[in-house]
């Protein structure tokens, strides 16, 4: 352990480029000493060393960094009288929250002001007028911890993808589009499939009954976006929407993510990116019953997929271990009532 601490106490710049090291390494060098064991010494480079050497006069001032700001103004730089209008055009509108082009506006027609407004901003800013944003007081966006459903059933995410345009065979009509609803239950990402010629909240209820049959339980909730096929401003439609209707008979828990935040709703984002590469990167269809059929076996194949989340198992084998422990822990629960330690 000491070892390594000496190492990397070795390894440190143990004197740092200021002017007295300059000052100390020069000398030694003019002294007789050679490069390599100056440049060793004060951990410098060659370069270094023969910069300040052929600084170096005597005088401490003579290796000390310089600024190295231009001693004249660049040709094309706003002049004192210019600047002179801005200030005053500042002061004199201090309270009024003219924007930039009003300023602009006014200095050209004025003062004959003939700079572009970009450079009217540059000076406007570091004259003070407007407020640089201090990066590093803005608060960082800390994302919430998501806690995933334990068991199928809790809850389902939903949503619609287009299918790609060129997926379609050229005897279809070029305004003719198809849709994909997808289904996932968060506990054992298995998904449901189906395909429609429109995305209407009837195709909506449809599928969620679709999902109902296919899966063989209802969920808890159900998590969509804000798409008109899913949701709507129920005040100004002076009516429920028809999921709405389904869920409030099913006694399912109707969700809506955040509007313009497709994040949250990421697992059933993530399958549909996933959809492009496996499923309609190679497909090419002519009509609705051919996707249809298609997509059923891509619907099995996908659900036989294994995934790093869950622990490289298969979605089908994830439900079947999740119902699997409902069952024991069902059992169990049962055998303790019998036993009278309930």
């Amino acid at each position: 352990m000491n070892i390594i601490n000496e190492n990397k106490e070795k390894s440190k710049r143990y004197l740092p480029h200021e002017v007295k090291t300059r000052e100390n390494a020069v000398k030694t060098y003019r002294n007789g000493n050679s490069i390599e064991y100056v440049c060793r010494k004060y951990h410098i480079s060659r370069m270094s060393l023969y910069r300040w050497n052929k600084k170096y006069d005597g005088t401490k001032e003579s290796i000390t960094d310089k600024s190295h700001k231009p001693l004249s103004k660049h040709p094309s730089a706003h002049t004192d009288e210019e600047l002179k209008w801005i200030n005053d055009l500042i002061v004199r509108h201090k309270n009024d929250n003219l924007t930039l082009c009003e300023f602009w506006y006014k200095l050209r027609i004025n003062k004959g002001y003939s700079r572009h407004i970009g450079s009217l901003y540059r000076v406007m800013r570091k004259l003070g007028y407007y407020k640089q944003i201090n990066i590093n007081n803005t608060s960082k966006y800390i994302p919430k911890h998501y806690e995933t459903p334990k068991m199928i059933g809790e809850k389902w995410q939903i949503d619609v993808k287009f299918v790609p345009k060129e997926c379609l065979s050229n005897n279809v009509p070029n305004d003719k589009k198809y849709y994909q609803y997808t289904c996932i239950d968060e506990a054992s990402r298995e998904r449901f499939l189906y395909w429609y010629d429109e995305h209407t909240p009837a195709n909506t209820v449809d599928f969620v009954k679709r999902c109902i049959s296919y899966y063989e339980y209802k969920p808890k909730e159900i998590q969509t976006d804000n798409g008109v096929e899913f949701t709507w401003n129920q005040e100004k439609m002076k009516v429920l929407h028809p999921l709405g209707k389904l869920c409030l008979s099913l006694d399912i828990d109707h969700h809506k993510i955040r509007p313009r935040t497709p994040r949250h709703n990421g697992k059933v984002e993530r399958s549909h990116r996933n959809d492009n590469e496996r499923f309609y990167n190679t497909l090419t269809i002519s009509n609705l019953n051919e996707l249809r059929e298609k997509g059923k076996k891509y619907l099995e194949r996908s659900n036989k997929i294994p995934m790093a989340i869950l622990e490289y198992k298969t979605p089908l084998e994830k439900r079947h271990e999740l119902i699997l422990s409902l069952l024991i822990n069902y059992n169990t629960f049962i055998s303790l009532v019998n036993a009278k330690w309930i």
